[in-house]
């Protein structure tokens, strides 16, 4: 049980790094190449910063667990 929720807590962890980094690299490229680039009612780094959060999320939460959940069988 404490693996368990230990494993949770570490992919929640990871998730959470990943995201910011996303939203690091996602700023980067709207500020440098993508500054016509409109999301959520914003533009340029801030929009595509929201976007490199979700999908830094989104990758860092399933890579994750594929490689720390799901491999206990």
């Amino acid at each position: 049980m404490k693996k368990t929720v230990l494993r949770v807590m570490v992919v929640l962890v990871i998730g959470f790094i990943s995201a910011g980094i996303g939203m690091i690299v996602g700023a980067l490229i709207g500020g440098n190449y993508a500054e016509q680039f409109v999301f959520n009612g914003v533009q340029g780094y801030e929009a595509t910063g929201q976007l490199g959060f979700i999908f830094g999320a989104l990758i860092g939460l399933i890579l994750s667990w594929r490689f720390l959940i799901s491999k206990r069988a």
